[in-house]
């Protein structure tokens, strides 16, 4: 066994390069990077791994002309596993406690895979879902991405042409989303060509609501599937034709993508690696794993991970050896043969000698999930669940059986393993995240402050539980008050602007924004009352909220002082019944 010192070397160490790995150092110059992150993606809902229901030819490709790992776990649920994949450490250590209300976001502190590869002389962009802080300096534009388009929330509630960022500013989307991701992708690798680039596409589907195009879902209204979950009865059929119909979605922009690489003539140059961000989003067939997303069990937590890159990973090469997102940071640094300043100890390790064919000894290893309160810790042979279980998942893939007590020496070590994991990483997370939302940084002119991310008081409501792209309703008195607790970084005077909408009879409102006894004041300007939508393009019943076309209306300027405090949102006068629903706030430094 294992003493507890050695233990903590295996969450620790970060891999140094090995002399004989294949590399950008020996090229004129590194390889570009494309990184594909599908969203609520299972293992199972690829061709590759054995779905008979859906036909994912690019990536099948891909699996079969580069490396395609086994045994490759994430985390339960979205931003956990992408601050993972950009901090190589992880999750409870960077902050990242939950999905939505600000806890979502990635400490400062922490160097990411974008500031590493920045620093290398990279031109670094992501497109579509980021998930880890919306206001700077959490957001993707202040981490090291010089482009930013998508949106910064934890799940958008429509998926066709609806409003996004570019960089701070809201415009329209074009088409379905993850085409229109794709599109922006390519156009920046079009532009970088001639310098190495860092793409990274995380793709909002097939997390819900379950929207895709006719295109895809047609091919799979009302046909039978070939699998189905373990337990048939819990199975959603709809949901899941919806899931592989967006899977189908996802892999023809793969093949846009590699494609256009071989268009600019870059393929040879370029890793491009493809993983989800947690097991399914329902019942559906994922090779007969226990658990989908959320939970620590094998189907939460297993991803598909296939990497190529063309001349350096040899075509069909099967990892068999255990490897976690936090390993993506160190193995592509290794990859591209650049210098990186962490910052901070890695738990990742690179795994790049697995990849490209090097002769290496692979250390015995554990793999932790954690979500909730729950942890499962995985070794090569075995998984310990939350509840103190434990799993050959050699003989026992579905963790049908406890063997804890024929096989004591794994219980123990992996007992041990998980006890030391907790009291190291979990010392670092906090109980309760206390940090502000940030307002008016002075290297980024634009801040935007979400309903998500607000307090609603008396008796508005928020349009579904879940924050994540909701909005606010039933704002009927004067009493009431939308509220963030915020940080602003640096005083400065700030123009102020809301996104609306206004039922007839409604319009006229005085509505005052405040901080500080500092305030804003402006009237509703016009009726603006468009319906509810979303539900047209929904395949299946959907648990998020609708959505709506916010207008904006001119707040005026408001000065704000550095320093923490609440801005609130309060209506002087209300002439109608309501004041509005409201969805943004946006401040924008004038000085």
């Amino acid at each position: 066994m294992k003493s507890p010192e050695s233990l903590c070397l295996l969450f620790f160490l970060a891999a140094c390069a090995s002399p004989d790995m294949p590399s950008g150092s020996d090229r004129q110059q590194p390889p570009n990077i494309v990184i594909f992150l599908a969203d609520d993606q299972g293992w199972g809902d690829l061709a590759f791994n054995g779905n008979e229901s859906v036909a994912t030819p690019h990536l099948d490709r891909m699996a079969s002309e580069g490396a395609r790992f086994e045994h490759f776990f994430v985390q339960p649920v979205c931003s956990p596993t992408r601050a993972e994949m950009l901090t190589g450490r992880y999750h409870p250590r960077s902050g990242v406690s939950a999905t939505s209300s600000g806890m979502e976001r990635l400490d400062l502190d922490e160097t990411t895979m974008a500031d590493v590869f920045s620093a290398a002389g990279y031109a670094t962009g992501v497109f579509g879902k980021w998930h880890n802080g919306t206001q700077a300096p959490y957001h993707p534009n202040a981490r090291g991405f010089d482009e930013f388009y998508g949106f910064a929330s934890g799940h958008w509630g429509d998926y066709f042409g609806p409003p996004l960022e570019h960089n701070g500013v809201i415009v329209e989307g074009e088409g379905y989303v993850v085409d229109d991701f794709t599109t922006r992708a390519m156009a920046f690798m079009e532009r970088n060509r001639e310098t190495p680039f860092l793409v990274y596409l995380p793709y909002n589907i097939p997390h819900s609501p379950m929207q895709v195009p006719d295109e895809y879902w047609d091919r799979f209204a009302d046909t039978p599937l070939a699998q189905h979950h373990r337990e048939p009865e819990r199975e959603d059929r709809d949901h899941t034709r919806a899931a592989l119909a967006m899977t189908e979605n996802i892999d023809w922009n793969v093949g846009r993508v590699l494609e256009k690489l071989g268009q600019l003539g870059i393929s040879d140059d370029t890793i491009v690696l493809y993983f989800s961000d947690n097991g399914p989003n329902g019942a559906r067939w994922n090779g007969g794993m226990k658990g989908w997303k959320g939970s620590v069990n094998e189907g939460g937590v297993r991803s598909a991970l296939i990497m190529q890159w063309p001349g350096v990973i040899p075509a069909g090469t099967v990892v068999k050896d255990l490897a976690a997102a936090i390993d993506l940071l160190p193995t592509l640094v290794e990859l591209a043969g650049i210098n990186a300043a962490y910052g901070m100890p890695l738990d990742g390790v690179s795994v790049a000698p697995a990849v490209t064919g090097v002769p290496y000894a692979a250390d015995e290893r554990f793999i932790v999930n954690h979500w909730r309160g729950r942890t499962s810790i995985r070794s090569a042979r075995h998984r310990l669940d939350t509840n103190g279980q434990l799993f050959d998942m050699v003989a026992d893939p579905g963790q049908q059986n406890d063997v804890a007590g024929i096989n004591p020496d794994a219980l123990s070590a992996l007992e041990e393993a998980k006890a030391l994991w907790q009291a190291d990483v979990l010392a670092e997370a906090e109980e309760e995240d206390r940090r502000p939302f940030t307002v008016g940084h002075p290297d980024f002119v634009i801040t935007h402050l979400p309903a998500r991310d607000a307090k609603a008081h008396g008796g508005i409501e928020r349009s579904n539980r879940y924050p994540n792209d909701s909005f606010f309703s039933n704002w009927t008195s004067t009493a009431d008050s939308i509220t963030w607790n915020v940080q602003v970084m640096a005083s400065g005077e700030f123009s102020s602007e809301i996104y609306y909408t206004c039922r007839k009879g409604d319009e006229g409102a005085q509505v005052e924004l405040s901080f500080a006894g500092q305030r804003a004041v402006a009237a509703v300007p016009a009726v603006h009352d468009p319906p509810l939508r979303g539900m047209a393009d929904d395949r299946t019943p959907r648990i998020e909220s609708y959505v709506k076309d916010f207008a904006t209306m001119d707040l005026g300027t408001i000065t704000m002082a550095e320093g923490i405090g609440t801005l609130s949102l309060r209506a002087q006068e209300i002439p109608g019944e309501a004041v509005m629903d409201f969805k943004l706030l946006v401040l924008r430094r004038l000085d």
